[in-house]
């Protein structure tokens, strides 16, 4: 699976933002999605998962109410939907993908996206 993450840029704080990871490979619908975020000299957080069938999501609590993760199986795409951005919200965000229900853990993810970078001014 190779992962294309697209969909980030410089907003101001409240602004809203939707990222995409568009997925090659047939086997896309067979996996859990996960999006991750690094801050500059900061480890890689996890904000979103959704499960391979979208039946099951979830969010770090520095960003449930504000986004939402979706996919979209016939485009073999995610999305993370961020409304309300605050600065904090900085970042590189990447995506990924993986067998494994556990979606607040890196190393449970085989396959990652290069990232984009959202950047939210105060």
């Amino acid at each position: 699976v190779q992962l294309q993450a697209s969909g980030g840029g410089l907003v101001q704080a409240g602004d809203s933002l939707r990222l995409s990871c568009a997925a090659s490979g047939r086997t896309f619908n067979s996996y859990n999605m996960g999006w991750f975020r690094q801050a500059p000299g900061k480890e890689r957080d996890f904000v979103a998962a959704i499960s391979w069938s979208g039946g099951s999501s979830r969010y770090a609590d520095s960003v449930k109410g504000r986004f939402t993760i979706s996919r979209d199986t016939a485009k073999n795409t995610v999305y993370l939907q961020m409304n309300s951005l605050k600065p904090e919200d900085t970042a590189v965000y990447y995506c990924a993908a993986g067998r494994n229900w556990s979606p607040n853990i890196v190393s449970e993810y085989n396959y990652w996206g290069q990232g984009t970078l959202v950047t939210v001014s105060s």
